[in-house]
This record gives C-alpha cells, sequence and structure tokens, in this order.
C-alpha cells in the first residue's frame, strides 16, 4: 500500500501572507490635500433649545456663533460662559476651523479632517457655513486633536479672535 499525499485545496479560511503595499497604495493612505486649521480660544457650548424659540438673551457671541432650526428642535452653538446651569447644553467646547474659503463643490473635506480623529477617538460637532468647516471638539482634547492632524500633514495654529464692528448709535 502506497500512501500519496495530496495538497488540500483552499478554502478561502486559510491565512495569507499579507502582501506589500505598492508605491501607489502608499501614496493612497496619505491625505491627497493638506489644510490649515485655526484653534479659537473661547469655550463654546451647543445649547438645545425648543422648536421655533428665540435667541435667549445670555447667548453670547463669540468666534462661532450659529443657529440651526429644525422642526423639532432649535440648535444654538455660542460663548459657553453665560449659558445657565438648568439649560440643557454641552458646553467645554473649543472651535477649530479650516483657513481659506472652501470651493462648495470640494468633496471630502470633512473626511480628511475627521478621520485622524475617529483614528484618536475623538468625538466632535461639526458645522458648516457657506465659506468653511468648523469641527468643535472637548477643550481637554484640543491638543490630542492638533496633534492628529499635524501627523497627516495639516497645519494648525491658534486663532486671533475677530471682533464684530460695532453698530454706530444714532
Amino acid at each position: 500500500m502506497t500512501e500519496t499525499s495530496e495538497t488540500p485545496e483552499p478554502t478561502g479560511t486559510e491565512p495569507t501572507e499579507p502582501a506589500e503595499a505598492t508605491e501607489t497604495e502608499t501614496e493612497a493612505a496619505a491625505p491627497e490635500r493638506v489644510f490649515t486649521l485655526q484653534q479659537f480660544p473661547e469655550k463654546l457650548a451647543i445649547v438645545k433649545l425648543p422648536p421655533g424659540a428665540e435667541i435667549p438673551e445670555w447667548a453670547e457671541s463669540s468666534s462661532l456663533f450659529s443657529i440651526t432650526a429644525t422642526a423639532t428642535e432649535t440648535s444654538l452653538i455660542c460663548a459657553g460662559r453665560n449659558v445657565p446651569t438648568k439649560q440643557v447644553a454641552h458646553k467645554g467646547l473649543t472651535a477649530f476651523a479650516v483657513m481659506g474659503q472652501l470651493d462648495l463643490t470640494m468633496v471630502g473635506v470633512l473626511a480628511d479632517l475627521l478621520v485622524p480623529l475617529a483614528e484618536a477617538e475623538l468625538s466632535v460637532f461639526t458645522i458648516s457655513t457657506y465659506a468653511t468647516d468648523w469641527i468643535l471638539v472637548p477643550v481637554a482634547k484640543a491638543e490630542v486633536a492638533a496633534e492628529a492632524w499635524r501627523r497627516r500633514g495639516h497645519t494648525v495654529d491658534l486663532a486671533v479672535p475677530v471682533t464684530p464692528p460695532r453698530k454706530k448709535r444714532s
């Protein structure tokens, strides 16, 4: 009796050697674009208001002041220092703005910027304006966010808040 050894056919579940990345695949892993972001110094809050709510008198403007109204709620982003303690709000956020006017047809801007933060396990809140994108992160994690972006080739600078012009009294 002779024994024959046959090589079993692969079932597709056997471990395989990882293929080495080609130069093209390695380049694809790097962001195609790099951005400059500015970090603003104010501590912000995201405030939940009822649908159709008026802007409260305590709502203080800052580098980012936004009102978003839907059929089910009104959200407000404002300086956090005067938000009443009983108000439903998430406080202690810092804002980063993508510098320069972004073309509204650009694809993947937020993906390029949010993937490094997701990999660093940071929670974020984003908002877009006509000109640019804003990313809010907890103040305590601002440096982690900045470093995550820098590792991807982005630049992060400290912003100088812009004071809106005062209205002349008549």
